[in-house]
C-alpha cells in the first residue's frame, strides 16, 4: 500500500512540476530528506523517484515562463568555485573508481541547490520549502522522540535507510538543525493549534536527538541553546525554558546514556574517538603532502592509512566535515568550504539588522536568526560527523541568499513609484513657470 501511495504522489506531481517547476524543488526536498520510498517494502523502494522529479523540474525550468534569474552573490560564487574545485580534485583522486560516483552524487545535490536559487523567488515559496524540510525530517524527530520515551532511551534512534542521515549520529545532527526552523515557523504561525504542534515537535525532536546517543548532537544542542539564549531578548524567560527542557529530557535518559556521554571527557580510552583522531591526522597529512588538491573523494581507505596514518592499522571513517573536506579537497577546498558558511553567517546578520528597522520585515529577521542557530548546530555537531556534502546545510545557505534578495526587493522603492513621485515633484515647478509667462504677456 505504501508503494502505491508514494508512486501515485510522485507520478501525480510530475504534470504540475512541468507547469510550475518550483514545485519540483518541494518534491525534491520531500524525497531527499524523508525518503518516503525507503519506508516501503515493495517496488517503490528502489525506484529513482528523485531523478524523475529532477528531470521534470529541469524541463519545466527550460520551458516555463516564470522568471529565471540566477542570483550572483558572494555565497553563490563561492559555491560554484567549490563545485568546480571538486571536479579538479576528482581528476587527481587517489581512488578514481570510487571518487567519480561520489562526485556525481554531490553534483546532483549542488545542481538542485542552484536550481533552488533560481526557482524559489518569493516569500511564499521559501516558506513552503522550509515547511517541507521541517515536516520531512521532523517526521523522524516526532517518531524517534516517542520511541525514546516508550523505550526509556535504551535504544538508539536511526534515520531512513541508505540516506545521508541513516545513522544515529547523522539523523541526530539533522534533527538538531531543523529545531530552529520549527521555531521560525512557530513564530509565523497564526493558529494556536499549529504553534502547539510545533512546540511538541521541537520537544520530541530534541528527545530523539538525545536518544540517538550521539555525543556530537549533545554538543551541538548545547552550543545552539547557548547561542539562542545569547541572542534572545528575554534572557531570563529563555534561560528558564532551556533549563526546564534540559531537566525533563535528562530525566528520561537511562544510565547507559550518561555513561556514553561521559566518554567525551575520557576520549583517550574510547576506541571510536581514537579512530577518528587517527583519521583526522590522515586528512592533515594528505593535505600537507598535496595542499592544493588533497586525495579526492573517498580517499579514507586502508591504503591511505598505510601511507599517512600515525596508526596505519586503525582504519576509521573521518567523522568531521572539516577534516573530510581538508583531506579530500586540500586547503583550497577547505578555504572555499569555510568561506561559504562565513559569508552566509554575515548575510544572516545583515538581514537581521535590516529587519529591525521595519516591523513588517520581522519574519526575515526571525528566519535569519534561526538559520544562524542551525548553522551553529552544524558547525559544532559537524566537527564530529562526516556530513560535508549533506543537502541541508546547502539549503540553509540558499534560504539565506533568497531571503536577502527578497528583503532587498521589499525595501527598495519601485521604479514606477519613483518616476511618479518625480513627475509629481516637477508639476508645481512647471505651473509656476507657466504663470510667470502669462504675467509677462499681460
Amino acid at each position: 500500500m505504501r508503494d502505491i501511495v508514494v508512486t501515485a504522489i510522485v507520478f501525480g506531481s510530475l504534470p504540475f512540476i512541468l507547469r510550475r517547476p518550483w514545485l519540483g524543488i518541494i518534491m525534491w526536498c520531500w524525497l531527499s530528506y524523508m525518503n518516503p520510498h525507503k519506508l516501503a517494502w515493495g517496488f517503490a523502494y528502489s525506484m529513482p523517484f528523485a531523478l524523475m522529479v529532477a528531470l521534470a523540474t529541469l524541463v519545466g525550468l527550460l520551458f516555463s515562463r516564470e522568471p529565471k534569474k540566477f542570483p550572483v552573490t558572494r555565497e553563490t560564487v563561492v559555491l560554484l568555485l567549490f563545485f568546480g574545485w571538486m571536479f579538479v580534485t576528482t581528476n587527481t583522486a587517489f581512488f578514481p573508481e570510487l571518487a567519480w560516483p561520489q562526485f556525481e552524487k554531490v553534483a546532483k545535490i549542488l545542481l538542485m541547490t542552484f536550481v533552488t536559487l533560481i526557482l524559489i523567488n518569493t516569500r511564499e515559496k521559501l516558506d513552503a520549502m522550509i515547511w517541507v524540510i521541517v515536516l520531512s525530517i521532523g517526521f523522524f524527530g516526532v517518531k524517534g522522540g516517542l520511541f525514546t520515551i516508550a523505550t526509556g532511551g535504551s535504544h538508539r534512534v536511526y534515520g531512513p535507510a541508505t540516506s545521508f542521515i541513516a545513522g544515529n549520529n547523522e539523523v541526530a545532527l539533522a534533527l538538531v538543525m531543523i529545531i530552529p526552523l520549527m521555531r521560525y515557523l512557530q513564530l509565523q504561525a497564526k493558529r494556536a493549534l499549529v504553534r502547539h504542534g510545533l512546540s511538541a515537535a521541537m520537544f520530541l525532536s530534541a528527545i530523539a536527538a538525545i536518544g540517538s546517543q550521539s555525543r556530537g548532537a549533545l554538543l551541538a544542542i548545547v552550543a545552539m541553546g547557548g547561542f539562542l539564549w545569547l541572542k534572545s531578548r528575554g534572557k531570563v524567560l529563555t534561560g528558564v525554558l532551556i533549563l526546564a527542557a534540559t531537566a525533563v529530557i535528562a530525566s528520561l535518559m537511562p544510565e547507559s546514556w550518561y555513561e556514553r556521554m561521559r566518554t567525551i571527557e575520557t576520549y583517550q580510552q574510547d576506541a571510536s574517538a581514537l579512530g577518528r583522531i587517527n583519521a583526522w591526522w590522515v586528512a592533515f597529512n594528505v593535505a600537507s603532502a598535496r595542499p592544493l588538491v588533497g586525495g579526492g573523494f573517498e580517499m579514507f581507505q586502508a591504503p591511505t592509512f598505510q601511507n599517512y596514518a600515525p596508526e596505519p592499522s586503525r582504519v576509521h571513517d573521518v567523522h568531521s566535515i572539516y577534516f573530510e573536506v581538508l583531506g579530500e579537497h586540500g586547503f583550497v577546498g577547505l578555504t572555499l568550504f569555510l568561506l561559504l558558511y562565513a559569508f552566509a553567517w554575515f548575510t544572516a546578520r545583515r538581514i537581521a539588522r535590516a529587519a529591525r528597522k521595519e516591523p513588517s520585515l520581522k519574519p526575515y529577521g526571525d528566519l535569519a536568526l534561526m538559520l544562524q542557530v542551525s548553522l551553529v548546530g552544524y558547525a559544532v555537531g559537524g566537527a564530529f560527523l562526516g556530513l560535508g556534502y549533506f543537502d541541508l546545510p546547502y539549503h540553509l545557505v540558499s534560504a539565506l541568499v533568497i531571503a536577502a534578495i527578497l528583503l532587498e526587493r521589499e525595501t527598495a522603492q519601485p521604479p514606477a513609484e519613483s518616476a511618479g513621485a518625480a513627475a509629481a515633484a516637477r508639476t508645481p515647478a512647471v505651473g509656476v513657470v507657466n504663470r510667470r509667462r502669462q504675467m509677462r504677456a499681460l
